[in-house]
């Protein structure tokens, strides 16, 4: 019968999770679904995962987050008025 190995240096889950609670984990993404290059719909995913103590010290990153998604909404609503008024 084969020995299962360990490896010495592992991480349990319990220290994987305190290190993400400590540091944080932002998962970023978005969906985009097009016909014919007209954007039908627009999903935008933000997901922070932290600790109290430390999302407590973010709101100037979700300042700064809120500042980029509006200049990204200004740049699509000037292209949609160009695009209706050729």
């Amino acid at each position: 019968m084969p020995q299962i190995t360990h490896s010495t240096n592992g991480s349990s889950l319990a220290d994987v999770l305190e290190l993400v609670l400590d540091k944080g984990l932002v998962i970023a993404g978005d969906i985009r679904i097009k016909l014919v290059e007209v954007e039908l719909l627009t999903i935008n995913l933000r997901v922070l995962i932290s600790s109290v103590d430390r999302a407590r010290e973010l709101p100037e990153a979700k300042a700064q987050l809120m500042e980029s998604e509006l200049g990204d909404l200004r740049t699509r609503l000037e292209r949609l008025e160009q695009s209706a008024h050729p």
